[in-house]
């Protein structure tokens, strides 16, 4: 007997790319209100990576999130990393939790530029990046959000 797979059940997992600021204008709704410990983001400085695993609610659900919420675990990872600065994190206490409010791209001298997370009680995290490359991947089967609430979003 095998273990039940995420692909095997009727939700299909998200994998989506985003190459330009308007791509990346959809993984930041689908990643708004998503949370993650500090010890869950890591720069791969030699791959010039940084990733997130973060705890993501399914905003793709629509009216079935507010009857049931959901929460997966998904990776958020952007390539091409030269730098990463943050602001507002005490990045020395791992247990803090964060919240991304959202996910924006801003080209400095084509490709490159920066990436801003804007995170909830005024933190940041700004990444380098020498083009955008960001992919958002659930790597874990829907589960209900503890909060069993569905976050404030607007439309």
């Amino acid at each position: 007997m095998t273990d039940a797979r995420f692909e095997d059940s009727r939700e299909a997992p998200l994998n989506l790319g985003a190459l330009d600021a308007e791509d990346l204008s959809v993984i930041s709704a689908l990643v708004q209100d998503s949370v993650f410990p500090a010890s869950e983001m890591r720069w791969e400085r030699a791959a010039n990576r940084f990733v997130l695993l973060i705890n993501r609610f399914r905003w793709e659900e629509g009216p079935a999130r507010v009857a049931s919420p959901e929460r997966v675990q998904s990776l958020l990872v952007f390539e091409g990393v030269t730098a990463v600065a943050s602001n507002g994190i005490d990045r020395k206490d791992t247990d803090t939790v964060l919240s991304i409010l959202s996910t924006s791209f801003e080209e400095t001298e084509a490709p490159a530029g920066h990436v801003l997370l804007t995170l909830a009680g005024d933190g940041a995290i700004r990444l380098a990046v020498e083009a955008l490359e960001v992919t958002l991947k659930d790597v874990t089967k829907p589960y209900q959000a503890p909060s069993k609430k569905t976050p404030q979003h607007p439309e």
